[in-house]
């Protein structure tokens, strides 16, 4: 059974940082792209970022680029999400996910390319 488990949200100024983590079992990790996702109260689920299986392939949103970064660490079956720079439009709950295929990169604008997802954790930025 394949299981995701965020954590590492919280309440923080903005400014501040936060790292998440993702956590995964039931699947061979180190094959499996990753991704994170948000969702904030009255707005869809938006893309956040993503990993390749490797590592070597990121994309990031637009609106968290140069202040989020996603990692991985395969021997740990976790994937990361270092938040720095926060602001109060980042509020939302994230979620990470997984597409339990080999491939070569990452997709973010699309979920339903994930089969696998987490049951969030809320991120709230205060002004």
């Amino acid at each position: 059974q394949v299981q995701l488990v965020e954590s590492g949200g919280g309440l923080v100024q903005a400014g501040g940082s936060l790292r998440l983590s993702c956590a995964a079992s039931g699947i061979i990790f180190s094959i499996n792209a990753m991704g994170w996702y948000r969702q904030a109260p009255g707005k869809e689920r938006e893309g956040v970022s993503c990993i390749s299986s490797s590592g070597n392939v990121t994309n990031y949103a637009d609106s968290v680029k140069g202040r989020f970064t996603i990692s991985r660490d395969n021997a740990k079956n976790t994937v990361y999400l270092q938040m720095n720079s926060l602001k109060p439009e980042d509020t939302a709950v994230y979620y990470c996910a997984v597409h339990v295929s080999v491939q070569p990169f990452c997709v973010m604008r699309f979920s339903s390319w994930y089969n696998y997802w987490g049951q969030g954790t809320q991120v709230t930025v205060s002004s």
